[in-house]
């Protein structure tokens, strides 16, 4: 989503964030941090590394008024400049504060940035960073101590994973402000998204493919799989693949005639998704362009491998939508009273 190459941090600053629920405290810094040059390397990749791959962005939302939002307002007055940035960061640290509803949100340290010269969508811009450490790793610190060499068990931030960020890009569509955000430790949604952030997924064609083929997915799981048997649907899952990859843009109605031979199973498709818009509230468009990096990404969540009870697995490739209807039959051996697969195939590898 986003490029760093000629990105650079200007200004950043530590606080750390208590839990009002069991009245654990904030503490605050009062200046930017300094960094020498190997920490600034180190930590400008932990940051900005996992925003570099992502599909999805949002923008920020209010039911009343977007002005109204405080994440909005915040960010809005650094990159105007009307904001003193060690002021700013403490007022964010204090409004995610009053986000700790529950005893489950963890305290932590929060990191907040300035980011100059980050690219997005070929537009050089700055861009706000707030990264939240919630987990710590134990390591051990060795010293001399005389003629000894002594370790010390200590803790300390792993560069391995960002548990929470979001980046605040300077710069806006037709939906407002584009944000970008991480959660690895997803233990509350609602906190990080909805309650700090205020932010709604955007409406554009990363949304639109991740909906469509999670929908695909989950009807697979739930309705294929369960009515018609695993091989049915892995047909199908490979031909949902193939149809995305084959047309730039969906027409749903095109869709369900290309994957399915029978308006019984056409029906049923139009019926769960009708269902899964309301269990999921997405709306699901019928017409939309195909976003690439989704079809790649959401494929691998795919699964056409089918375990038997006898311990064999048969694993179809989802790229491959012929695979499973042309060299794949399944049927009924009335003397062993099992099922069976016979798999045609011309030589091993």
């Amino acid at each position: 989503m986003i490029k760093k190459n000629k990105a650079q941090i200007t200004d950043f600053i530590i606080h750390k964030v208590g839990n009002k629920f069991n009245s654990t405290r904030n503490v605050f810094s009062d200046n930017s941090l300094l960094f020498d040059e190997n920490s600034y390397q180190l930590m400008f990749n932990f940051l900005l590394k996992p925003f570099t791959n992502l599909t999805e962005s949002y923008r920020f939302s209010h039911h009343a008024d977007i002005n109204l939002n405080e994440m909005n307002a915040y960010t809005k007055s650094l990159f105007t400049n009307e904001g003193n940035f060690v002021e700013v960061s403490q007022n964010i640290v204090k409004h995610l504060y009053e986000q700790s509803n529950s005893a489950n949100i963890k305290t932590g340290d929060v990191l907040i940035a300035r980011i100059e010269g980050i690219e997005i969508n070929t537009i050089i811009t700055d861009a706000i960073g707030i990264f939240k450490i919630e987990n710590k790793m134990d390591f051990f610190q060795t010293y001399i101590e005389g003629n000894q060499i002594e370790v010390l068990l200590t803790q300390g931030i792993s560069t391995k994973k960002l548990d929470k960020g979001c980046l605040i890009i300077n710069t806006t569509d037709t939906e407002g402000t584009i944000v970008l955000s991480v959660d690895t430790n997803s233990y509350d949604a609602q906190y990080w998204i909805k309650n700090f952030l205020q932010i709604k997924l955007a409406d554009d064609v990363y949304n639109h493919t991740k909906n469509y083929l999670s929908l695909c997915n989950s009807f697979s799981e739930e309705v294929i799989k369960e009515n018609f048997g695993k091989k049915e649907q892995s047909e199908f899952l490979a031909n949902t693949i193939d149809y995305f990859k084959e047309n730039e843009a969906i027409d749903v109605e095109q869709f369900k005639v290309a994957v399915f031979d029978e308006d019984k199973r056409k029906d049923l498709f139009e019926d769960y998704k009708k269902q899964y818009e309301t269990e999921q509230n997405v709306v699901l468009r019928n017409n939309f362009f195909v976003a690439d990096k989704v079809l790649k990404k959401e494929k691998k969540n795919f699964k056409t491998e089918i375990k038997l009870d006898t311990r064999i697995k048969i694993n179809i490739d989802v790229d491959s939508p012929d695979a499973a209807s042309y060299y794949l039959e399944r049927g009924y051996d009335d003397e062993k009273k099992m099922f069976f697969y016979k798999v045609f195939f011309n030589e091993e590898s």
